[in-house]
């Protein structure tokens, strides 16, 4: 009798353990890295992140409420980034890089070249490299090539994209370059001074600085054998939002945007997901409105670009973020930047299924 009620009991913890690693799983919880170096004899898999401030470091760390600390230790939020001693984890089969410059290819910054962990603030590469790293065998790097204060439709415009009209609410037309084209924009009729930037000088810089990351490849993940381009995350629109002709055009940019990275850094089947900006609702008519719009209509399960289905993907972040706007940094706040971090990395898991 007493056996018969131990195995009973023993088989309802069995299903309690089940049902709970079931809810994890739904949850996408992840568990602490384990510290093993990743399968070496295949080639790095690269995930190129690019944007705007939004993609920069601006969670912080250390403080109370919006704080990382906050969110892990009072929160219990993101358990996989501390161990049981309470200290923050590492993973030893992603490779964090950060790079940064204004303008064109020359001078560049590093800011980051070291294992994923928590040092300095925090951005969506945390939640991004921490999902792709649990879904991957291969040696995985996040490379980060952006700065702030940049449009998609001037400083990030890529090659291929043309010059279009546009006529404002008080009926002045007006010509914007495409790319190479100076300056920013000039009225109709008139002849066009070109200044010391063109249309694309920043996207002609950031891809060249991921590039020269990727050329000293060792440099930047010991005993890598060769990589490969795997994936893009993009998330930027701020600059954009505010003018009403870069927010009517995103669309097409970044259709042109998804297209040519993948042909400059001759990964054609390289997935791609993109952000919307945290403060914008579905159904706004503003900037913002706009290039949410533009970007739930490049996700592949929109239908409208039948090539995109199954390899691109667009994230909608206003659930995700705890207040403010992209302007604002979103205040600072730790969960905005996992949050969306991590939709973004489950996003491309998803992808990455896809074959």
């Amino acid at each position: 009798m007493m056996m018969n009620k131990a195995i009973k009991v023993s088989s309802l913890l069995a299903t309690i353990s089940l049902g709970m690693t079931a809810v994890s799983a739904a949850q996408g919880e992840l568990p602490d890295p384990d510290g093993k170096p990743a399968d070496m004899t295949k080639p790095v898999q690269v995930y190129i992140l690019m944007g705007q401030s939004n993609m920069l470091n601006m969670g912080k760390v250390k403080g109370d409420e919006g704080s990382l600390e906050h969110a892990v230790k009072e929160k219990k939020l993101y358990p996989y980034l501390i161990d049981d001693a309470g200290s923050w984890t590492e993973r030893k089969d992603v490779r964090n890089v950060r790079v940064m410059g204004s303008g064109g290819p020359g001078k560049t910054r590093l800011f980051n070249n070291e294992w994923m962990t928590i040092s300095g603030n925090v951005g969506v590469e945390i939640g991004i490299g921490h999902h792709i790293g649990h879904a991957t065998d291969a040696p995985v790097m996040i490379l980060k090539s952006a700065i702030g204060n940049r449009g998609l439709g001037w400083d990030l415009l890529p090659p291929g994209s043309e010059s279009f009209e546009h006529t404002d609410s008080k009926g002045v037309t007006w010509v914007h370059p495409g790319y190479k084209g100076s300056p920013e924009r000039w009225e109709k009729g008139t002849e066009p001074k070109k200044i010391g930037w063109y249309a694309g000088l920043q996207y002609d810089g950031d891809v060249d600085r991921a590039k020269k990351v990727l050329a000293e490849l060792d440099k930047y993940y010991p005993d890598a054998k060769g990589y490969e381009v795997a994936g893009f995350c993009w998330w930027q629109g701020d600059r954009d939002s505010r003018s009403e002709a870069l927010s009517k055009r995103y669309e097409v940019n970044l259709v042109q945007l998804i297209k040519q990275l993948r042909k400059d850094f001759n990964a054609p089947n390289a997935k791609f997901v993109t952000a919307s900006l945290g403060q914008t609702e579905k159904g706004a008519t503003d900037g913002g409105g706009k290039i949410l719009d533009a970007m739930l209509a490049v996700d592949g399960e929109s239908g409208k670009y039948p090539e995109f289905k199954g390899n691109v993907a667009a994230v909608y972040t206003h659930p995700l973020s705890k207040g403010s706007s992209s302007g604002s940094h979103y205040g600072g706040n730790a969960e905005t930047y996992m949050n969306v971090g991590e939709a973004m990395g489950k996003a491309m898991v998803k992808l990455l299924k896809n074959k």
